[in-house]
């Protein structure tokens, strides 16, 4: 039986939505930018692991394994004492650190993380996604039926 998540619980899952996508290049951009960088102990990793990656044939069948994907995860302890964990497809072992440390930072100042950090990956995952959307339109065909007659 599932519960429902708290707002503070989607706020967060959110934001590790929008740090686990975001490519490694802008988040590292990102959170170079940030001025006030806590100190941390690691906790678990970073490291690499393979998770089993599950599909459904037909849309709606039984499910079946694809395959292996992948997955670098770290968590670490902030000295506040909130702990991070980061999570990303892929073998990036500092992009999970840097995850880990903003989930922590984000439990201690949520508003700022989501300005300064979340904000400026969510606008551009929009544009990139509207990039991606105009070069799909440009090669649609529009197919139409014409009537023949009465038959």
């Amino acid at each position: 039986m599932q519960t429902a998540m708290s707002s503070d619980q989607a706020r967060r899952k959110a934001a590790l939505d929008t740090l686990a996508s975001a490519p490694a290049r802008e988040l590292a951009a990102v959170w170079d930018a940030w001025t006030d960088k806590p100190d941390y102990t690691p906790i678990r990793g970073p490291e690499v692991g393979l998770v089993m990656v599950r599909g459904r044939a037909g849309g709606g069948g039984a499910p079946f394994n694809m395959g292996e994907a992948s997955v670098s995860r770290a968590s670490v302890r902030i000295l506040t004492g909130q702990i991070g964990h980061g999570y990303c497809l892929g073998r990036d072992l500092a992009k999970a650190q840097a995850i880990a440390v903003i989930d922590a930072l984000w439990q201690t100042r949520p508003e700022a993380v989501e300005a300064q950090i979340i904000a400026p990956l969510q606008q551009l995952a929009q544009q990139n996604d509207a990039v991606r959307r105009g070069e799909a339109a440009a090669t649609k065909v529009d197919f139409f039926t014409m009537v023949r007659g009465d038959n």
